[in-house]
């Protein structure tokens, strides 16, 4: 690396010898303490489907289904709250320091959820918690995605984000015991479930001390000796020892930090087609997904008469099922290219829904075959939503990367993920069979129509640097 301090250009080959790394322990660590991220949010997520039935026969609380949908609303808002004021402090003052401060953000809400008292606090620690995440969201995908190598990239950035649903297996798992009433008595079940996420975010805490910070993010902004440094340090643990000559090398502006206004420009007219794309399959997904997830339960319990406390034995082959989609279907992210692979993932997610929402309507299903036809329309849809997330972090060029998954993030929930339980929970609370099919097949018309987007409009950014998939903006020729 070389540093021209009067004219504040950097040369730096940090990219290239990043991406040429062999898989190593380190790289499994970052896995391991940062895409425990998507667990919590599996988690939090399964916790409030399974425990709206408890909440509902609490004798404190007494929920009814559309307060079981506002309340899951209320998590989206405070997920989209604190992606964009993490997202932005991510680009402002690194990825590392956010590390940290989600996640106890992420354990102070969890904690106190299960202390509410009313709809309204239950309401507002949910929001803290959903602040957490959605800030974990933003910090954690810069990160992965600057520190993993670019073969490998779409395959472990999918996977991670299905990881989603280990967390959802450990609430289920966990919700079936603590619900059980041999087990904890009266209203105290509910309240014990939330502090699993507390403990588990206890336990990964620690593990990120080990992480440092985005070697990409610290020679953007001014500091290349510490980046340097840091690549170094990446280097040894991988097992690789002293400089290798001809790699490709950037010339780069150092600069502190940009403004809003320029994230708004790059997002809007410099890149304003990859924008495009991101919103599509940002806003389908989250309808797609919160439509169904977050109004599980109601279904097994209004509709097959499944009791409150057995619903978690339902989610976890489901769950179980959304796991083993990325897993097996991520490595062809990076081999048949994501173009070709976030089109299909779509559309055979709308198809399948389409199709099991009639099946339901028909009344053709039972408990047991209803859960079968979402394992297998969410096997699909898993990856799929998995790989709107690695769009966005790869699509904009690194100075805005945190900033531009937040917006993304944000504007897809707003329209997707916080509508969607609310009008569920209404179409459920009606009774009929025919009306609850209107909003399954809803969503599977937006999975269909981002398949089309996708499949014109997509970025083939599979094993291609960060850098060559999004110029950075202080890059010179």
């Amino acid at each position: 690396m070389q540093y021209e301090p009067a004219a504040g250009v950097i040369e730096t080959d940090i990219p290239a010898r990043l991406d040429r790394l062999p898989w190593a322990r380190f790289h499994t660590l970052v896995v391991a303490a940062l895409g425990v991220t998507w667990s919590l949010d599996g988690l939090e997520v399964t916790l409030a489907g399974a425990v709206s039935g408890a909440l509902k026969r609490s004798p404190i609380l007494h929920f009814d289904n559309a307060e079981v949908g506002l309340a899951a609303s209320i998590y989206l808002i405070g997920l989209v709250g604190g992606g964009l004021l993490f997202g932005w402090l991510t680009d402002r003052i690194g990825r590392r320091p956010l590390f940290f401060i989600t996640l106890a953000v992420y354990i102070l809400g969890t904690a106190a959820t299960g202390l509410a008292w009313n709809f309204w606090t239950y309401a507002l620690f949910r929001c803290l918690t959903g602040c957490g995440i959605g800030g974990e969201c933003a910090a954690i995908n810069s990160a992965i995605q600057e520190l993993i190598p670019a073969r490998v990239r779409g395959g472990t950035d999918i996977a991670i984000n299905g990881s989603f649903w280990l967390g959802a297996v450990l609430g289920a798992s966990g919700s079936i015991i603590l619900l059980d009433p041999a087990f904890l008595p009266g209203d105290y079940g509910w309240r014990f479930c939330f502090l699993i996420g507390a403990a588990l975010g206890l336990v990964i805490l620690p593990m990120r001390l080990w992480l440092p910070e985005s070697p990409r993010w610290l020679m953007t902004h001014g500091r290349p000796t510490e980046a340097a440094t840091v690549a170094e340090h990446i280097e040894r643990r991988s097992g690789v020892r002293g400089p290798v000559p001809g790699l490709p090398v950037m010339r780069l502006r150092a600069r502190d930090h940009g403004s809003f206004g320029e994230v708004l420009h790059v997002l809007f007219r410099l890149h304003r087609r990859r924008a495009l794309v991101a919103v599509v399959l940002m806003a389908s997904q989250a309808f797609f997904y919160n439509a169904i997830f977050f109004t599980y339960a109601l279904i097994l319990t209004d509709f097959y008469q499944v009791p409150a406390d057995s619903v978690g034995k339902y989610l976890i082959p489901f769950a179980l099922g959304n796991f083993t989609g990325p897993l097996l279907l991520g490595r062809l992210y990076d081999s048949i290219g994501r173009r070709t692979m976030i089109a299909a993932t779509y559309a055979i997610s709308g198809v399948l829904l389409a199709l099991t929402g009639w099946a339901f309507a028909a009344g053709l299903l039972t408990a047991a075959t209803q859960t079968l036809c979402w394992s297998v329309v969410f096997f699909f849809a898993s990856a799929a939503a998995s790989s709107a997330y690695l769009t966005i972090s790869e699509a904009f060029p690194l100075e805005v990367r945190a900033m531009a998954i937040s917006i993304f993030l944000a504007f897809g929930t707003g329209v997707g993920g916080v509508i969607a339980p609310t009008l569920l929970g209404w179409l459920i609370d009606t009774g009929s069979r025919g009306q609850v099919f209107i909003g399954y097949f809803g969503a599977a018309v937006l999975m269909v129509g981002a398949a089309i987007v996708q499949a014109i409009w997509g970025v083939p950014a599979e094993r291609r640097s960060l850098e060559t998939v999004a110029r950075p903006l202080t890059m010179l020729d």
